[in-house]
């Protein structure tokens, strides 16, 4: 999430991409009926799966989804700020072996419409909510990136029972904090307000990889991220940051596991205060995007983490 004035490159991310991130705008097709769903199966085949889906949120924005895989139970990978669900397809390989995944562009993200004008956790929340509803898993569990994670928070109490468990990546330290002042929030927005495309890749090259890392990478996340709409991208950022978890995590009845890097530190024993049943892995040695830049060490502690929710249900 982002938060703190010393980490706001990171924390601005790490809340969903830790309270922002991005991917490539695509233009909504004609309305259906909300909660409908289309297969595109005429469309090119997009990684691993059958080709994108389509359904409604409740405000009437097509949302782009994929399916891979089958089992139970089905995993939702949510994309951060400023990016898509290609940020997951280093994880498709290992989880479609066991369970049935699925990836999906938050409104104004990727290949979703941007016809929207609440750019808010809540309306995100609902994209989740309105993809889980096609899929016939009983269980769910949702995994989010930075801001995917706060916005998998709000989805859980949309889809009750369900929901049997959430991995946060990247995301949560700033739990047990108290929230940001409008006036704070007002000047962390107002750089992205000014130049949004400099600020981006600023703060991408400049925050969110360790030093050493792929310039590669970096470079390609930076110019991604950069390209998504201002129109989406800043009210959502100040959104995000004016997000305050401590009203929402009172409604999270199911573990919630967390995979970080040690670009900053992580207080578990803060978090815990709000979220008892809270477990957390450092990944050393990354940054923000570590599935990304590590999936040979990552994609087993996801494995792992989703593992241990099933387990603990089936205990119960």
């Amino acid at each position: 999430m982002l938060y703190r004035p010393a980490v706001i490159g990171l924390l601005l991310l790490a809340a969903g991409c830790g309270r922002h991130e991005g991917g490539g705008a695509a233009t909504a097709p004609a309305a259906r009926g909300a909660g409908a769903t289309v297969s595109a199966s005429s469309a090119p085949d997009a990684g691993l799966g059958g080709g994108p889906r389509i359904t409604l949120s409740p405000d009437e924005v097509h949302i782009e989804y994929h399916i891979y895989g089958h089992g139970e139970p089905a995993v939702l990978l949510v994309h951060g700020w400023a990016c898509d669900e290609n940020y997951w397809h280093a994880q498709l390989e290992a989880l479609e072996a066991h369970y049935t995944v699925v990836t999906l562009d938050l409104a104004g993200h990727g290949a979703s419409g941007a016809n929207r004008t609440d750019w808010s956790i809540a309306s995100y929340a609902q994209d989740v909510a309105a993809v889980a509803r096609q899929l016939p898993n009983a269980r769910l569990v949702l995994v989010g990136h930075s801001m995917g994670a706060d916005v998998v928070l709000a989805a859980t109490p949309l889809l009750g029972d369900r929901v049997i468990g959430i991995v946060a990546v990247e995301a949560l330290r700033s739990v047990g904090e108290p929230p940001l002042t409008p006036r704070e929030i007002e000047r962390r927005v107002a750089p992205f307000e000014a130049d949004f495309i400099g600020s981006t890749r600023n703060l991408v090259s400049s925050s969110l990889f360790e030093p050493g890392a792929d310039p590669v990478l970096v470079q390609k996340v930076a110019y991604n991220m950069s390209l998504r709409p201002p129109a989406v991208a800043v009210p959502t950022l100040r959104s995000l940051l004016a997000m305050d978890l401590a009203g929402l995590l009172p409604a999270i009845h199911v573990p919630v596991y967390a995979i970080n890097s040690d670009l900053l530190p992580t207080d578990a024993a803060r978090i815990r205060r709000s979220l008892p049943d809270f477990h957390l892995d450092v990944l050393e040695h990354t940054g923000h995007f570590l599935m990304l830049e590590d999936p040979v060490r990552f994609n087993p502690l996801l494995l792992r983490d989703i593992a241990a929710i099933t387990q603990q249900r089936t205990a119960h």
